[in-house]
């Protein structure tokens, strides 16, 4: 059925044009119908896909790369219910993603028609913005300022979602309400500190003895001007999983490796658009001692969460530092000589034995391969500037360690495993001219093993590497024991190379460390490729000996826990 050119599907089609969107995520279903067809005739590239979680996990992946924003469109019903994993993982990332979904018509509404669900009512607490639009001359506005949200403007940014009834996506805008302000982009705002508070930060930090820089979500575009200011101040600096690869891993005051021992030596604590999350113990002094902390950040969200700031600045990150660094002039810093520099050495120290011990990691008794051992090899093949997308379980914890990348994306703080291929998929299509590796546990990678099929269908230039371990990260209790006696349950060594050739795309089964280099240049050569890498389940990371997939040199949970309440009690304090 034909359209007018000023329907609401048409017109919805034409902003989205309008804000920059080059690719829609979508499964497609009779309610959104309208919104696809226009979609295509104006010349947005659909992405089908085989399960609306996968389509949303990919409108966040685009949304993180790309800078811009991520969407979804999803259809009514299930489409919806099983697309809020996804929403979930983008609200708990802050990722800026719009989800359409169409209901009925607004004559069949309550009455029990098909996939006749209230959807905003499901996803208003996983989002910054839900509504059903029913009016055709609001179709705008609701657009602008779901958009607005979801970016961030005047609050956190995040996913939004709008739905409309079929009948409303047939029926027409006027075009005298398609006004120009509505389609037109809106530029960022930076956001300028006040003049009293950059002074306050200035003497926090310059009298800092031993300044420790901590970068989020919310420092991305600062890059330049944080390597700056670490420099000019020899500070140490430690990124996470949101900002990797914001500042090279070459500069003096990169010391990953001896995150434990910054944490509890730093005497100030900057964090750059960072939450002080579980990753961070949430600021503890069970952890940071008596540090003082300043925060910066553009939302109140990654200011003032857990641990309040001596000195707090609500203000484009970026923005926020040149301030500091102009402020400060000629001023020297007292931090201690050496302080960071030896932290350096240790940190390189460390990373040069991890790498040795990656590449000597000796094989289980079944005679399988360590996953180190895969993820060695990989970062001999991988090109500098690869993408990494890191998913798993136990295996995460190998690779989030083991495999360096400028630029990386993992299930983050929502824990949401199964991201690997679908964040792939969409990183593939956002940096066609990039080597984009996907790292996956095999329990991981059956979430959406399905999504194959979309790679090869959009000849996504992905490679996706399954360390086959044949386990599951799930402790269960023998029924037959008396005493109920902990066995780990066992997937099969699936054979999942040959699951996607049956997709058409290439993939090899490796068996062992001296097949793994050839294997990986064949496959890096014929992308979309997966490559089913058998590896032994003995080895176990030191995140699941904890208890938590924590970060590298942290105290294990048990450990912070029980700093953290002989701290409450007034019996220790960190050293």
């Amino acid at each position: 059925m034909s359209q007018s050119k000023q329907s609401t599907a048409a017109v919805i089609a034409r902003f989205l044009k309008q804000r920059g969107v080059q690719r829609v995520y979508a499964l497609c279903g009779g309610h959104i119908m309208p919104i696809w067809m226009q979609l295509d005739a104006e010349g947005i590239r659909i992405i089908d896909v085989r399960d609306e979680r996968a389509a949303v996990h990919m409108a966040h992946a685009d949304a993180e790369l790309s800078g811009g924003l991520g969407v979804a469109l999803v259809t009514a019903g299930p489409g919806v219910t099983n697309a809020m994993t996804g929403m979930a993982n983008a609200h708990v990332a802050r990722a800026p993603v719009l989800v359409l979904s169409g209901v009925p018509p607004r004559l069949q509404e309550n009455r029990g028609a098909l996939q006749d669900i209230v959807h905003t009512d499901l996803v208003r607490s996983l989002t910054r913005y839900a509504r059903t639009v029913r009016e055709p001359e609001l179709v705008l506005q609701e657009l602008d300022e779901a958009v607005s949200r979801a970016q961030g403007q005047g609050g956190e940014p995040g996913p939004v979602y709008l739905d409309f009834p079929v009948d409303t996506l047939r029926s027409e805008v006027p075009v005298a309400v398609q006004l120009p302000e509505h389609f037109a982009p809106k530029p960022t705002p930076m956001m300028t500190p006040d003049a009293a508070s950059v002074e306050a930060a200035v003497e926090l930090l310059w009298s800092a003895k031993r300044p420790l820089f901590i970068s989020g979500r919310g420092a991305r575009g600062a890059g330049p001007v944080l390597d700056r200011l670490l420099s000019r101040l020899q500070a140490a600096y430690l990124d996470t999983g949101e900002s990797r690869g914001l500042v090279s891993d070459d500069h003096p005051s990169v010391v990953a490796a001896m995150r434990g021992a910054v944490m509890s030596q730093a005497d100030v604590i900057v964090t750059v658009g960072r939450r002080l999350d579980f990753q961070l113990a949430y600021g503890s002094p069970a952890v940071f001692g008596q540090a003082q902390f300043l925060r910066i950040a553009d939302c109140t969200a990654e200011l003032r969460d857990n641990r309040r700031g001596a000195v707090e600045l609500l203000a484009t990150p970026a923005v926020a530092l040149d301030c500091m660094l102009t402020a400060a002039g000629q001023r020297e810093p007292a931090t201690e000589p050496g302080w960071a520099a030896s932290l350096r050495d240790q940190h390189l120290e460390r990373s040069e034995r991890l790498v040795t011990s990656m590449r000597n990691a000796p094989a289980g008794s079944d005679g399988l391969m360590h996953p180190n051992r895969l993820l060695a090899a990989l970062r001999e093949a991988l090109p500098s500037d690869a993408v990494v997308i890191a998913d798993g379980g136990d295996f995460l914890s190998f690779a989030r360690v083991g495999l360096p990348a400028p630029t990386y994306l993992d299930p983050g703080s929502l824990g949401c495993i199964g991201i690997g291929t679908p964040f792939g998929i969409a990183a593939s299509l956002v940096y066609p001219e990039r080597t984009v590796v996907v790292a996956t546990g095999d329990g991981a990678f059956g979430f959406n093993a399905m999504e194959l099929d979309t790679a090869v269908r959009h000849q996504s230039p992905v490679l996706v590497v399954v360390a086959n371990n044949g386990s599951w990260a799930i402790e269960v209790r023998d029924q037959q024991e008396t005493h109920g006696k902990v066995v780990g349950t066992r997937l099969q060594f699936a054979d999942h190379a040959a699951m996607a050739r049956a997709f058409g795309m290439h993939a090899e089964r490796v068996e062992n460390t001296e097949e793994l280099p050839a294997a990986i240049q064949r496959a890096l050569a014929n992308r979309p490729a997966l490559l089913d890498v058998l590896v032994t389940p003995e080895a176990v990371s030191s995140d699941a000996k904890s208890g938590l997939a924590w970060v590298p040199d942290l105290q294990p949970l048990a450990a912070w826990d029980e700093a953290e309440r002989r701290w409450r009690q007034g019996e220790h304090s960190a050293s």
